[in-house]
């Protein structure tokens, strides 16, 4: 099993060769880097220049990238206008698509397999126009990851838009065949229904295109990205889960929430929390 860190967990920095370097020293073998231009600048073609000889140097692979979530224009800071596929507003639906083909353009000089998105901001509501925005945008955006040799996978939230149930019926229906999912377990443990029985149903919808998960717990509550079993996920009855997917080496992406406040912790102890949590994870994975 890769051991594979989103930054995420240091999105309020700068992603840097030093802090690749300790994520490296840590025991991951490759990261997703959250695309945030205070955190990582996808638009400057010098930082995406200088960004691969770190993960080269560091001996890290670019396992995917995860799409701006915010028009972010700030260099100091994670936030903005909210980015969205589901813009119904056409200039707006324009604009994050230019957005996101900057993202999408990294691989021309740091190649990546597979881009995370969501499908709208976390409480989107389904709406018969915000599903025809979405298909115009991924239509779009599908065709430009071609060019690039990437995939664009779609992770299921905790929205209504973002629902697996939800998700599968748009794919079925608007037969965007080359669209994958990203399956967020975390995610899926705060859905309505049974708490023993919302991992189940939520990864059978997406199954057999699922190529990537995002490993994270919580107590079910609220979206709380901590280190799995710090939660109140079944890991035991998870697991084998997670393994019928078809895809016998599926990416499995710990994503983790930086801690801030009174309960801060240093880069160094952050990162062996996350690789504890993982020693404990292939234990359990076996």
């Amino acid at each position: 099993m890769q051991r594979l860190l989103s930054t995420y967990l240091f999105v309020s920095r700068k992603l840097t060769p030093e802090l690749l370097g300790q994520i490296a020293a840590a025991g991951f073998s490759g990261v997703e880097i959250f695309c945030s231009r205070g955190h990582f600048d996808y638009t400057a073609k010098a930082e995406i220049q200088a960004m691969g000889r770190a993960l080269s140097g560091n001996g890290l692979t670019l396992a995917s990238l995860h799409a701006p979530t915010s028009r972010d224009m700030s260099a100091t800071r994670e936030g903005g206008t909210p980015l969205s596929i589901c813009e119904v507003e056409r200039v707006r639906r324009i604009e994050a698509m230019d957005e996101l083909k900057r993202a999408i353009d990294v691989a021309e000089d740091l190649p990546f397999s597979r881009m995370v998105f969501h499908m709208g901001g976390s409480r989107e509501t389904a709406d018969p126009r915000k599903r025809d925005a979405a298909f115009s945008s991924l239509e779009h955006l599908i065709l430009h990851a071609k060019h690039v040799g990437m995939t664009i996978c779609v992770e299921n939230t905790t929205s209504e838009m973002g629902a697996p149930a939800y998700l599968r019926a748009f794919v079925d229906e608007t037969r965007l065949t080359d669209l994958r999912f990203n399956f967020d377990i975390g995610h899926a443990h705060l859905a309505d229904g049974d708490e023993e029985e919302r991992i189940e149903k939520s990864f059978a919808p997406l199954q057999d295109l699922v190529v990537g998960v995002h490993l994270h717990d919580n107590h079910g509550e609220k979206d709380e990205h901590l280190p799995p079993f710090d939660g109140t996920i079944d890991w035991a009855k998870a697991i084998p889960i997670l393994k019928s997917a078809p895809d016998a080496n599926l990416p499995l992406l710990l994503e983790l929430k930086e801690k801030t406040g009174h309960d801060a912790l240093g880069v160094v102890e952050q990162l062996e929390a996350a690789r504890k949590a993982m020693d404990k994870f292939e234990d359990a994975w076996g």
